[in-house]
């Protein structure tokens, strides 16, 4: 077993490419391995298009250049920009500037177009809406009319009959229609109607039957994707309509439209800055440069499909859909498709290899058959008398080496693997876990680290504000639903002060809904902030409207702080800054006393703060610094100060642990998967966390980013194995992580992310996986994985699904190689030894389906279950085809050739058969033998290691379904379509035996099963966690 299992992997080197970033070479390279085909439309149907992959990059290149060009031109000269005359249909809609003319000016870069219209302010009076009340909804159908909606073109979805067509195209099926006609056109001289076309019409109403449950099971592939890229398709953003703040999916946006942007988004449409701070563009996917873009009102040109790297906006949208360059390139990157999974690369490997041995068997089987027959005319004397009979035999001898080809080249092995994907990532997606790539379900399965975030992933991202601290006081308060007693616990001139903060310092926003109550829009953390104000009894527009911002730090997880420059109604400037309790403390050089006032922070006073910072963070609560300093009227705006600023309070937010997540860890651990905290937040509050969940262990390790960033590679690899909680991180320290546990120390690593800065690491790690709720747009386009409710126990839900699939492939590659040699032989065997085939051409098309497509519905669909979760992961570099799956297929094999041979060349004398149908009842009985010992073989196949295969056989209704459809069929075929499938009825004994024969191989399997064999899965885990054994021990 050993020498065959090392023989297919040696053989395999050529069908081996990375689940990511596979390289164009390594594509092409298997592509080109791939030689015995029997339909490529099908075969190649879920593969990348290189062609227009190249194509993609062709397009950003002339985008690139068009842009410089344009500029260019009107930069020099007024000849650049052409003439737009407006039309009678945008008259009448009350418009004054034409679509392409709005479409020109931003895709220019036209910043003299710009003026000459009258700057952001006159392109919105000429498309007829107001900058802050925004577009009203009832002016949509016409400014979709005029301007266009927001989608790009799609090609319409395959129908059914396009599916049909499709399978129509395979190679050997052509053959044996072709066959099936001519042997139409001999039998019915020979034979007389209708019993000539029998033969014929029996394979063409197995290829009919063939042909239309292919194309039901890829129609109902295709409806999967369908559903799939539709939920990959929601993306909402922020616009004001209606004078209300609202959110409104990307392809509903139309011209006009006051769009709110900030770190992470995706531009969704062409359009104009109006204001915002800092705002820093990422344009790479559309032209390919990867230096960032300031976009201020001297550069106010926003294009769609480019990123926000840092910073916030508004926009003023004046170009959609196919009128955009990125329009343009999206038609390109829809046609583009996934790279292929390894798994499917693998397995058209395995299905070429065997399809090369099985085209070697079907033209022996021919050339024997043949030569026999030619030798027997010789030896009779009649090699000059030919009649139509002898050629409809030549004739069903082709056939049936034709059809031998068939079962022989298994074709159904890749695309097995395309069903079970799109069947896993249908139910993830119910399960709230969207798959964006194939691969990343399937090596999800083999993960052996998964590096979590803390925030909304193991906690609710419910947050609170549980406790303050003001300078002055003895100790904390307590921060409850009373906002009178609290406001009443802190001095007034602090108060004022702690108001501006929260209020002026923010990215969110207080609005009114359309039934004219306050709402809170933002992120959790600015969020629970502007509760504790309101509970303070502060009016956010009061305050937005007495003080002037004149400069925004937005947070990000690399400063870890937001600042703003604010300009005082009687002069003078004041800078605030909230953040990361250490890093704000240490910016401080006074605190505000008892009475308001800001004095000097001591040395000691520094070490209390810092002990309310530690005592709030071993609670598990969030810490947060706010401090201030006054500037005086000559300041820099340009810049904002580092130091010198006055600590006013500390506050504890709550973000209580999600409810499952002990237990999910519990579940990763058992399986071998090492879960590690890696946070921005404070070391105690990781830590506090990180026991709660049960993820930091005795003899485990928290360390802080600055610590881990300075360590040399010697002592990281010493350390990483140890980590389990990475405090205070930035995203270079994740990024540093998740590459040397996957380069030093070979594992298979799956991330979280929700920011922007978050993008490498999901992009090097082994399985991106971003948060739906609180990730940004950049974020969740480098995953593989979208985490739609954001839970850790979803992502855990992704890994046993992840496993089911890898193993359910397992499965039906034993079942399907068990029945290729099976036939093979069988067939190869008779014909040397008997001069004749014992399985038709329409037998072994119905062989067929029962291990291709029916067979991939049974195994390759199976649910997975919590045993999956309670073995190690494979390895890497574990062999696909294990040599317990060998050990089975080589065991059973042998029992059924053996059991079919003695039948073949005995069974008339062991059945007693006599008479003129001896022959047709032994023939008979042998395919229905045959079939059975396929169905218990199947079943056989539900656990490649464990002896009891019936546990939770029923809660898999597609596995019932096609056992019960098989067997249901088979007595139809035996005994009722015998004309068309060469079988005659059989006596209930013969029934009986045949079930009997077939039911042997289950205890055969238990034999077998018995046998010990080397496992491929990791020995010893390098975080201490051992193997789970399997076999027959856990029966």
């Amino acid at each position: 077993m050993e020498t065959v299992a090392n023989a297919m992997e040696g053989l395999l080197k050529e069908f081996e490419v990375p689940a990511k970033h596979s390289s164009e070479e390594a594509l092409r390279r298997w592509r080109k391995a791939v030689t015995i085909i029997r339909n490529r439309r099908r075969r190649f149907r879920m593969v990348a298009n290189l062609d227009k992959r190249s194509e993609k990059r062709s397009i950003q290149e002339k985008v690139r250049v068009a842009l410089y060009v344009h500029k260019a031109a009107i930069r020099f000269s007024d000849a650049g920009r052409a003439e737009h005359k407006l039309s009678q249909e945008t008259q009448d809609a009350g418009f004054c500037i034409e679509p392409e003319e709005l479409a020109s000016i931003v895709r220019c870069h036209d910043n003299k177009g710009l003026d000459i219209q009258g700057g952001v302010q006159g392109i919105a009076r000429k498309v007829c809406v107001s900058l802050n009340e925004g577009v009203p909804s009832s002016d949509l159908p016409l400014r979709q009319k005029i301007y266009g909606v927001n989608r790009y073109l799609e090609k319409p979805p395959r129908g059914f009959w396009m599916f049909v067509w499709e399978a129509l195209h395979d190679l050997t099926l052509i053959i044996l229609m072709i066959c099936a006609v001519i042997s139409i056109g001999v039998g019915i001289p020979t034979e007389g109607w209708p019993k000539g076309m029998y033969d014929g019409l029996g394979i063409m109403l197995s290829i009919f039957l063939v042909v239309i449950v292919t194309a039901i099971s890829d129609y109902n592939q295709s409806l999967q994707f369908r559903d799939l890229d539709k939920e990959k398709k929601k993306i909402f953003v922020q616009v004001t309509r209606d004078g209300n703040r609202q959110k409104v999916s990307i392809y509903d946006l139309v011209v006009g439209d006051i769009v709110h942007l900030s770190i992470g988004d995706i531009v969704p449409a062409d359009g104009i800055f109006i204001s915002g701070y800092n705002l820093m563009i990422d344009e790479s996917s559309l032209t390919g440069e990867s230096e960032p873009v300031y976009v201020h009102k001297e550069k106010p040109f926003l294009l769609s499909g480019t990123k926000v790297q840092d910073g916030a906006g508004r926009m003023l949208v004046t170009t959609v859909g196919m009128r955009t360059e990125w329009g343009q390139l999206m038609v390109t990157l829809s046609e583009e498709g996934d790279d292929e999974t390894p798994l499917q690369v693998k397995l058209n490997g395995v299905a070429t290899i065997i399809g090369k041995i099985g085209l070697a068997f079907a033209v022996l089987t021919f050339l024997v058959l043949a030569v026999r027959f030619l030798v027997e005319k010789a030896l009779q004397k009649n090699f000059t008398n030919w009649s139509s009979s002898d050629a409809l035999r030549l004739l069903n001898y082709f056939a049936t080496a034709v059809t031998i080809i068939v079962v022989a080249v298994p074709e159904g092995l890749p695309l097995a693997v395309t069903l079970s994907l799109a069947f896993a990532m249908k139910k993830l997606m119910n399960d709230k876990a969207l798959v964006r790539h194939l691969s990343a379900c399937e090596t999800m399965g083999s993960a052996s680290c998964i590096c979590t975030d803390k925030t909304g992933t193991l906690t609710t991202n419910h947050m609170i504000v549980d406790k303050i601290w003001m300078p002055g006081k003895d100790k904390e308060v307590k921060v409850n639903t009373d906002g009178d007693v609290l406001r009443s616990e802190i001095p007034k001139d602090a108060l004022c002060i702690l108001l501006q903060i929260i209020f002026l310092n923010t990215s969110a926003e207080v609005v009114k809904d359309k039934d004219g109550n306050n709402s809170i829009l933002g992120q959790p953390t600015e969020s629970a902030l502007l509760e504790l104000g309101m509970l303070l009894k502060g009016d956010f527009d009061a305050v937005r409207q007495e003080y002037k911002i004149t400069r925004v730090e937005p947070f990000n997880s690399i400063r870890k702080k937001m600042a703003v420059l604010v300009a005082l109604p009687g002069g003078g400037i004041r800078a605030f800054c909230k953040g990361a309790s250490e890093i704000i403390l240490r910016m401080c050089n006074k605190i505000m006393d008892s009475d308001g006032k800001s004095i000097d922070l001591s040395e000691e006073q520094v070490k209390g703060v810092s002990d309310i910072i530690n005592g709030f963070a071993c609670e598990a609560l969030r810490t947060l610094c706010f401090a201030f300093r006054d500037l005086g009227d000559a300041f820099d705006e340009n810049s904002i100060p580092e130091e010198g600023y006055t600590l006013i309070a500390v506050v504890g937010i709550k973000d209580p642990v999600r409810t499952g997540v002990k237990d999910a860890v519990q579940t990763c651990l058992a399986a071998g998967i090492t879960v590690r905290m890696v946070t921005g937040d404070n070391i105690n509050t990781a830590k506090a966390i990180a026991r709660e969940c049960g993820i930091l262990t005795e003899g485990g390790v928290a360390i802080e980013g600055p610590d881990f960033r300075n360590k040399s590679p010697e002592q990281m690899k010493d350390i990483i194995p140890r980590i389990q909680v990475m405090a205070r991180s930035l995203p270079s320290d994740k990024y540093t992580l998740v590459n040397n546990l996957r380069n030093m120390l070979g594992e298979v690593v799956a991330v979280t992310g929700d920011g922007t800065n978050d993008a490498p690491a999901l992009h090097e790690a082994d399985i991106g996986l971003a948060m739906g709720i609180a990730g940004t747009e950049v974020a969740k386009e480098n995953a593989d994985v979208i985490i739609m409710d954001d839970n850790f126990s979803t992502i855990v839900n992704v890994a046993k699904w992840g496993r089911a699939v890898y193993i359910n492939i397992q499965k039906f590659v034993q079942f399907q190689l068990t029945v290729n040699i099976v036939a093979l032989v069988l067939n190869f065997a008779s014909a040397c030894v008997s001069g004749s085939a014992p399985l038709t051409a329409v037998q072994l098309l119905w062989v067929n389906m029962i291990m291709d497509t029916l067979g991939a519905l049974a195994l390759a669909t199976e649910p997975p279950n919590d045993a999956l979760m309670k073995r190690p992961p494979v390895g890497k570099g574990a062999s696909f085809i294990s040599k317990a799956m060998w050990r089975n297929i080589i065991g059973q094999s042998v029992y059924q050739l053996a059991v079919l041979a003695i039948l073949n060349f005995g069974g008339k004398w062991l059945l007693g058969l006599h008479g003129l149908d001896a022959s047709a009842v032994l023939n008979t009985f042998i395919f229905n033998t045959f079939v059975f010992c396929q169905v218990f073989n199947e079943i056989n196949s539900l656990d490649i290691d464990k002896i009891n295969v019936f546990r939770g056989i029923f809660s898999s209704w597609i596995f019932v379904s096609v056992m019960v459809s098989t067997v249901a069929f088979q007595a139809i075929i035996v005994e009722f379509l015998g004309t068309f499938a060469s079988t005659v009825p059989l006596s209930w004994q013969l029934w009986l035996l045949s079930i009997f024969i077939g039911a042997i191989s289950m205890p055969v399997s238990v034999v077998l099963k018995c046998i010990p064999v080397e496992k491929d899965t990791i020995k010893h885990h390098h975080d201490g966690y051992d193997a789970v054994p399997s076999g027959p021990e856990l029966a």
